[in-house]
């Protein structure tokens, strides 16, 4: 599969910024259009059985095209971090915003077949519903946290035992700061379980804010980086509360690296 990144680090040099979008001043409109087009194709081949892997991390690229023309920049680093375990991983990271969802395809798939832990109403919802179908995820309701356990634990083990990688989002719900308090333990639990390492992620997405009608076609915070980092493999070992806490760290320093990045 081809890799639309090379490297330990990416960062977004100036000229991909899309003057033409200047012109509408801070619209979003712009960079909607563009997210709106990737999602209706990735529909469309989806309900034809025809968006496997490579097209899925295609739709994520084209994401961060659409990132980077509307005024975005990235910051990726830790990306060899990814490829340092042979076999699959849980892959924990806290939540910002729908930004993280849609762009770490494109830099995971690549190098390892992966699928995430959603909600429900992803994968029930009319336009992006078949979309999220196709990528076989764990699915959880927020109703009944034994029975949403259960399904982690118990799918999670199938699905990492076949080869594939899990994405986790252990806050559940976006947040505007990372909070340990909020960040519980399943991504530790599952790995445990299934005998396999965790990468923890540090994220900074609110390039792309939440709105207030429908979430995720918020605003665009041009000003605000967008910052992805990835960890070394954790092996969980004992009880897991050291790597827990290891992971939570790890993303309290670099959310607040994040904060220093100017642009």
């Amino acid at each position: 599969m081809k890799r639309y990144f090379t490297g330990n680090k990416y960062e977004t040099t100036e000229n991909k910024r899309n003057i033409f979008d200047k012109l509408f001043l801070n619209s979003r409109w712009y960079f909607v259009y563009g997210y709106g087009k990737v999602v209706l194709k990735g529909r469309n081949l989806a309900v034809k059985n025809k968006y496997d892997t490579e097209e899925w991390a295609d739709s994520s690229y084209t994401i961060v095209e659409c990132i980077e023309k509307s005024g975005g920049r990235l910051f990726i680093d830790g990306m060899d971090n990814i490829t340092k375990h042979d076999g699959p991983v849980v892959f924990v990271s806290n939540h910002m915003s729908t930004l993280e969802t849609f762009v770490f395809p494109c830099i995971i798939a690549p190098l390892k077949e992966v699928t995430y832990v959603v909600k429900d109403s992803l994968v029930t919802m009319p336009i992006f519903g078949p979309i999220m179908r196709s990528r076989n995820p764990i699915v959880v309701s927020r109703k009944n946290s034994r029975q949403d356990l259960l399904n982690v634990i118990n799918k999670g083990k199938e699905i990492l035992a076949e080869g594939r990688s899990i994405v986790l989002f252990p806050e559940g719900t976006r947040q505007e700061q990372f909070s340990p308090e909020k960040f519980n333990s399943l991504g530790i639990k599952l790995a445990k379980e299934a005998g396999v390492p965790v990468i923890p992620v540090a994220i900074k997405t609110d390039f792309w804010g939440n709105g207030k009608l429908i979430k995720d076609i918020g605003p665009i915070h041009r000003k605000e980086p967008v910052c992805m980092s990835f960890g070394e493999p954790i092996t969980i070992t004992g009880n897991g509360k050291a790597e827990h806490k290891q992971i939570i760290e790890f993303i309290t320093e670099k959310t607040n690296e994040f904060k220093s990045i100017k642009i």
